[in-house]
Order: structure tokens, then sequence, then C-alpha cells
């Protein structure tokens, strides 16, 4: 089975921000989620990384199922996905669950209700106990699922969350984030 004709089949019901409407943020979040994946870093997610991630992330999916979803989008010859394969299975998970993104007139769109809903359900991932605000434990904590390094320090996380805090008072509010996250843009992307 090639990758055009593979349908995707993971058993786990999707998000709504799977596919988020802001272009430069879906692909930002796209290549972290694949730098996450991708554990040994050479640029390839094997399925057992794919497998490992998921279940730290408790999304487990079955081998075979798993498989069968991915193998049509590994290149012959490679041991993995590569971020231009990881993209084209993304993009094919998000068109069976969602249907195909419309394509838009450049400039028509602004933040809109869809994108503010977008953000609105990242940032709560963050504010894990629901007071409006993400503190350094919460980041730290979300950091910690994640797997990453920077983790490990309160220290480290601390900087991050003043990186962001306007108001100096520790914390990052929605406000905040929102600005953070409509200040990303990617290079190249």
């Amino acid at each position: 089975m090639d990758a055009a004709t593979a349908k995707p089949s993971l058993s786990m019901k999707p998000s709504p921000s799977f596919r988020l409407r802001n272009g430069s943020l879906n692909a930002l979040r796209l290549r972290r989620v694949f730098d996450l994946f991708d554990r040994n870093g050479d640029g390839e997610i094997t399925l057992d990384e794919m497998a490992s991630a998921l279940d730290a992330l408790g999304l487990g999916a079955d081998r075979a199922g798993l498989e069968a979803t991915v193998g049509g989008y590994i290149p012959a010859g490679a041991a993995g996905l590569r971020f231009g394969d990881f993209e084209a299975l993304h993009r094919a998970l998000g068109d069976a669950l969602f249907g195909p993104i419309e394509e838009e007139e450049p400039g028509k769109r602004g933040v809109d209700d869809e994108d503010e809903g977008d953000m609105k359900e990242a940032f709560r991932v963050f504010d894990e106990d629901g007071d409006g605000f993400i503190s350094a434990a919460e980041l730290q904590a979300v950091l910690k699922k994640l797997g990453l390094p920077e983790a490990r320090n309160l220290a480290t996380v601390q900087e991050m969350i003043c990186n962001v805090d306007r108001d100096c008072d520790g914390l990052v509010d929605f406000g905040e984030f929102k600005c953070m996250m409509q200040g990303i843009t990617v290079w190249g992307a």
C-alpha cells in the first residue's frame, strides 16, 4: 500500500486542535512534535520512536495499527519518517478526520474565532489547574510529560515564564500567551 492509498486508522478521538487554522502556528507546532518524537535527533522518526512518544503522551497505539497507518509514509530504504513525510502523514490524517482544508484568499483571514479557540485550547493544555494562568510549576509539569530537558531545572522554566510575562506577576495569562503565539514566525515554512 502506498502513501496515496493508505487510509489513516489510529483509533483515538481527534482533538479539534489537531490542525490549527493558523499556518505558522501549525508548522511550528508540527516541527516541535517531530523533534520530540525524534528522540535520537537523527532527522527520522522510527516506528519505535513514534510508539514511545505516543505512549508517553498517553495516546498509545498498537504496533500493528501504527505500522499500517505510518508505514506507507516511510520512504523505501529509510529507517523512518523524515519531516516532509511527517507533514504528509499529518495532512492525510487531518484530511481523513476533518476533511481537506479549504484554500483561502491571501490576506483574507486575521485572528478569527477559530484561531482564538485553537489558542484557548492550547492554553488549557498548560493551565492544568484551570485558574486562567500558567505558572512555572504547570509549565514544568507539561515539559516533563513531553520529556524535554528544560523541565529538569525550575530556574530555566521560570526564565521561560519571564520571557513572556509582560506584567511581571510570575504567571502567564491568556493575553500574554496569545501575544507570544501570534508573534511566532516560522522561517522557511
